[in-house]
This record gives structure tokens, sequence and C-alpha cells, in this order.
């Protein structure tokens, strides 16, 4: 719950319950399948076993979370 307080919650106004439901989906969207976490050596809680390679040349694109209070960037395969 901290996390998502202090990565989320605590940057957004929240409206009403609507709002604060949908605005918590995407966020644990993007916290279980793409945040990097440490004990997972930096992997998502959703990553597949078996990690897939990406030529370091391909370029990188950013997508924005929550209207861009978040930013998640991954090469382009």
């Amino acid at each position: 719950m901290r996390t998502a307080r202090c990565e989320c919650t605590d940057r957004l106004l929240i409206y009403n319950e609507r709002h604060a439901d949908t605005v918590l989906a995407e966020y644990s969207g993007h916290y279980n399948g793409h945040r990097p976490h440490q004990s997972r050596a930096q992997r998502a809680p959703n990553d597949e076993d078996q990690p897939c390679t990406i030529a370091l040349e391909a370029p990188i694109r950013r997508h924005r979370v929550l209207g861009g209070v978040i930013n998640e960037y991954r090469r382009a395969a």
C-alpha cells in the first residue's frame, strides 16, 4: 500500500470512488506487469521466467501511465 500511495495517489487528485478504482487498477497493472522488483532480479511479477532477447539497436519507446505520472520505457521489437 505504501508504494501505491507514494508513487500514485499522492501525486493525483482523486475525485471520487470510481476515479480511485480506475487509477488503482491502472497502477496495479503497471506495478505487476512492468515495474522492476529487486527481489526478482529487476523483473516484474508477471514477467515470464524466460527473458526474451531484443537487439540493443532497437529504438526505445515511452508509454505514459496515469496521464504521464509514471512512464514506462521499452525497446521496440
